[in-house]
């Protein structure tokens, strides 16, 4: 029995407004609640996530020492009217048909009017037994009408507020799995990739070769990497839970609180511009300050607003191995922006490729990317920034930063993988990016090792000479 505010009335008025609500109030109902449910199948009139500030985490809360995250039940299809996910008090449930009894008047009375089921006895009974039974007669006969309404129940506050409850579930942060989450959280893999570039670019400096500052300046780099990838992690939440690839991090899947992720970050971040200022030097903190800042800052956001980002995040991959060189030599030289023209010349092919295949997870996600919005700018990029590689191949001997032999050693896969980026142009087809991905892969620490060891020891030799005329 539907409930309403009719209660209030009194008198005759109140008693027929009530009547004629009771009739009308299913049909009333079952319209409203279908236009709640076409205003529900619009994603265009839905307020999400990304609406609102998402600096502010609203999808988790900490109670002392213990975590609690939201768990969204499982949707179920559901054939009623009104949605059970509605925090309002009345939900519907389970509907029982009604039994409809067969009336053998042929002229149907209104609802209010009690429907005698079964035929009268022409057995003689006292007037006073029928004026008895028939007060139990009506009484039966108006709680059985022909149409049942569905049942509806009335939720109390305390129910409502059991059920809301029971759909947070406590999480317990595992102390042995925080290496895992660590890892995780900083990207390990791609930290792995900036640290070897990083002492590629050590390697390549002309000077001699110090085992403590080589581990003291890849270690502050590592670190420096990992608080811009939890940063980077920490920003993109609401967008990665969108995507297939991002959906399982940690910061997604609630393993920690977003405050332990930022609190991590800085002690990375701190800890590792640190030791590079005064450990190394301090040109080289300052680049790696500036690494976070323009990946954190510049790279991150703009993700969703320009295909921009991408150049952005190029220059970032540029950086570390200039770090390196820096490390080894204090200054700022030509080598050094070679090694990072190397870099940011690769990461072309390498993430073009990448996002070739992922365009349906970018814009899932929301992310501006040339595979989105300009796919044929995508692929010839790929293919120009290839071709850049021979012709900085070329530039290295020229610079003393390798000898002559290093353009002719490196040609053959400089060529396979701009062959590679061809194919990728003409065809713009799931292969070929694939294949030029994975060439992308081993080409990078092919070319820095054939670098390495085509490398010219200018700075030695010039040393060396001063010392042989003081000796004679």
């Amino acid at each position: 029995m539907y409930k309403t505010p009719c209660r209030r009335l009194s008198g005759f008025v109140g008693v027929h407004v009530k009547r004629k609500l009771l009739q009308n109030a299913p049909q009333s109902n079952q319209k409203f609640s279908c236009l709640i449910q076409l205003h529900r199948r619009d994603p265009s009139t839905w307020l999400t996530y990304q609406h609102l500030n998402f600096l502010k985490r609203q999808y988790v809360t900490k109670n002392g020492s213990e975590l609690h995250q939201r768990a969204i039940p499982k949707q179920t299809h559901s054939m009623s009217f009104v949605d059970e996910r509605d925090d309002s008090l009345e939900t519907q449930v389970e509907r029982i048909p009604a039994i409809n009894h067969p009336i053998t008047d042929p002229v149907s009375p209104p609802d209010f009017v009690a429907v005698k089921s079964q035929p009268e006895i022409s057995s003689p009974k006292p007037a006073v037994d029928e004026k008895a039974a028939s007060p139990e007669r009506t009484a039966s006969e108006t709680e059985a009408p022909s149409v049942e309404p569905p049942h509806i129940y009335v939720e109390t506050e305390e129910v409502r507020q059991a059920r809301l409850d029971r759909q947070w579930k406590q999480l317990k942060l595992d102390v042995s799995e925080l290496p895992d989450i660590y890892s995780r959280l900083s990207k390990i893999k791609l930290t792995a990739l900036v640290v070897i570039t990083a002492a590629a670019g050590f390697s390549m400096a002309p000077v001699p070769f110090d085992p403590l500052n080589f581990f003291v300046s890849s270690l502050g780099t590592g670190l420096a990497s990992c608080a811009a990838n939890s940063i980077n992690q920490y920003f993109e939440v609401p967008f990665d839970s969108n995507m297939n690839r991002t959906k399982n991090r940690p910061l997604v899947r609630g393993q920690i609180s977003p405050l332990h992720a930022v609190s991590f970050a800085l002690a990375c971040g701190v800890s590792g511009v640190a030791l590079l200022t005064l450990a190394v030097n301090p040109l080289t903190g300052f680049l790696g300050a500036l690494n976070i800042f323009l990946y954190t800052c510049c790279y991150t956001p703009l993700k969703r607003l320009s295909i921009t980002n991408t150049w952005v995040g190029a220059l970032v991959g540029a950086i570390p191995p200039v770090m390196g060189w820096t490390a080894a030599t204090g200054c700022l030289e030509p080598g050094a922006l070679l090694l990072g023209g190397f870099l940011y010349s690769w990461q072309f092919p390498h993430f073009n490729a990448l996002s070739w295949n992922l365009r349906e997870d970018y814009s899932r996600g929301g992310y501006r990317m040339m595979s989105v919005t300009h796919p044929s700018m995508c692929k010839r990029v790929a293919l120009r920034h290839s071709l850049a590689l021979i012709g900085l191949s070329a530039v290295a001997p020229v610079l003393d930063v390798t000898t002559w032999t290093f353009p002719v050693i490196s040609l053959p896969i400089n060529l396979y993988i701009s062959y590679l980026a061809f194919r990728f142009r003409q065809k713009g087809d799931r292969n070929s990016a694939r294949k030029l991905f994975f060439c992308s892969l081993w080409h990078l620490p092919m070319l820095l090792l054939l670098a390495l060891t085509c490398k010219k020891y200018s700075r030695d030799g010039e040393e060396s000479a001063p010392s042989a005329l003081t000796a004679n």
